[in-house]
């Protein structure tokens, strides 16, 4: 039913004849949304000077729109149009005083009550006290309702928006992802915008939100996405390793927003509408050819939204980070977060783990055993049940193996001294015979461990022998292009190296020749 009002009639001619609840909408809608007075008409089917006239006693009243939500019908219309409401009713506490108050540490209801009946003797009981304020915080937006201690959470999220990014060479248009950062108490908010929301990116927004702040939270709140939460679960979810480790670094916990509740992030998400209301809107006619020129342009606006007024509290969100979250952050640690990433590997038989293209010692015990890598772009720290086995410099992704002397058994640390020439050396201290034989073998075989191997089985076989047999026998094997520790064990066993080589031995015939073997003119 449309209903009918005087034209240019004074407010409390005609108030009483409107529903309460219709003034409370068209309060709301002029302040919550961008709608125009014509647009609020249509919405409540009501007429445009009767939406004017009442729009215009709200500002020239003291009230605000919380306010307007917390007072009964009575004290709105007195504040309105100056009449006062019948019968009499004591005096109420300032509730966005009291919000505001009760985000600081330590100061409880029950402080803020004895505060309250100081300035007013005969004011309201702690119970009424209470029960007013729970309506009131009931009936508010709900980033307003909820009481977050200073210093305690900091919200992420990002925008949903993209800003075009062109690289100035080829033309290619990039589209960077916005990051947005809110403290719980003050609503004091940071922005900035990368390629993506993977790990990295996501975790150096982290890092730089915290430099802007200026210290650490305490808690983190994070949406479900998988750079943060692995695994989403209200109960205990599962934090993904390299965020959890950027957390530890700072000092704080991560206690992710339960899955589709975004009432549990509102902060965020407010931070994010203003965002996106004041900095990307503003911004989306402007080109963009570097994430630093765009980032620029992010902070230059995102300083005058943290200097706007908040209209139903008359502060910044910079005064009320300067009056709340800053004196409640923790101090930075003294080293900026490098990040990390963490892999599970096996320890290959060689006690070493393959990683990133580049191998990595650990103690040599470890052969076959699962350990948790944990790398930067510089470092490389091997664990093993949370302990620390190893560490290593990065290497560059092409093959190298790291390799730390203390990780091997006893016989391989030996090993790992030889070297090609150190093996010929000692070759050459017995003859030259013997030196040349050291470098046809270690020519000759596929890898120099082979080869390292093969000297030392001469070696060992040539103890005791005076270095006038070990010549013979070394060239009497270059003779005949034996190569092999069995060839030099069977010629100084049977000191053939004492009688000539036979004009009709084939000395190409193959090294394992059997009695039993035909030869190829058996059939002839």
């Amino acid at each position: 039913m449309r209903i009918k009002t005087l034209r240019n009639s004074p407010p409390h001619r005609w108030a009483g004849r409107l529903k309460m609840k219709h003034i409370r909408k068209i309060i709301e809608l002029k302040e919550l949304t961008d709608l125009s007075v014509r647009a609020i008409r249509n919405a409540l089917n009501l007429p445009r000077s009767t939406v004017n006239d009442y729009l215009t006693a709200f500002k020239a009243s003291d009230l605000t729109l919380e306010l307007i939500q917390s007072l009964n019908d009575d004290q709105i219309y007195t504040a309105l149009f100056g009449e006062k409401s019948k019968g009499s009713s004591r005096p109420l506490p300032d509730f966005v005083k009291m919000n505001t108050s009760l985000k600081k540490k330590h100061v409880t209801r029950s402080l803020l009550w004895e505060e309250y009946r100081e300035q007013h003797p005969d004011g309201l009981g702690y119970s009424q006290f209470c029960e007013h304020y729970r309506l009131w915080s009931n009936k508010v937006s709900v980033s307003m309702r909820q009481v977050h201690k200073a210093g305690e959470k900091m919200f992420v999220d990002y925008s949903g928006l993209t800003m075009e990014v062109i690289d100035p060479k080829t033309g290619e248009i990039s589209k960077a992802e916005v990051f947005v950062a809110a403290l719980g108490a003050s609503g004091y908010s940071y922005a900035e915008a990368s390629m993506s929301q993977r790990k990295h990116d996501f975790i150096a927004s982290h890092v730089r939100a915290f430099q802007f702040f200026g210290g650490c939270t305490e808690v983190l709140v994070p949406d479900n996405l998988k750079s943060a939460v692995t695994g989403a679960n209200w109960y205990d979810p599962d934090i993904n390793e390299s965020y959890q480790d950027m957390a530890d670094h700072y000092g704080t916990v991560v206690l992710p927003a339960r899955p589709a509740k975004p009432k549990d992030k509102s902060k965020a998400e407010l931070s994010v509408k203003l965002v996106q209301r004041w900095i990307l809107a503003r911004l989306r006619h402007r080109q963009f050819f570097s994430l630093h020129e765009l980032n620029q342009a992010i902070w230059e606006l995102l300083e005058d939204l943290n200097k706007r007024k908040i209209r139903h509290l008359n502060k910044s969100r910079r005064e009320l980070f300067e009056e709340l979250d800053q004196p409640a952050l923790k101090a930075l640690p003294s080293r900026t977060y490098i990040y990390r990433d963490f892999k599970d590997c096996k320890v290959n038989i060689d006690y070493h783990i393959h990683l990133e293209g580049d191998y990595y010692s650990v103690p040599y015990q470890l052969a076959g055993e699962v350990v948790n890598a944990r790398y930067s772009s510089t470092t490389v720290e091997i664990y093993h049940k949370d302990k620390r086995v190893a560490m290593h410099a990065r290497g560059p992704g092409k093959g190298v193996a790291a390799t730390k002397t203390e990780h091997m058994a006893s016989a391989h640390r030996a090993m790992a001294e030889w070297t090609p020439s150190r093996i010929i050396g000692w070759g050459k201290s017995h003859g030259p015979a013997t030196g040349e034989l050291f470098e046809k073998i270690m020519s000759e075989k596929p890898h120099p461990e082979m080869g390292f191997r093969t000297c030392l089985g001469i070696l060992s076989r040539a103890k005791g022998q005076d270095n006038f047999r070990i010549e013979a026998v070394s060239k009497r094997m270059l003779e005949l292009r034996l190569l092999r520790v069995k060839h030099f064990v069977n010629i100084m066993s049977n000191k053939s190296y004492e009688h000539p080589i036979p004009v009709t031995m084939d000395i190409y015939a193959p090294e394992d020749h059997h009695e039993n073997v035909r030869g190829q003119g058996y059939y002839e």
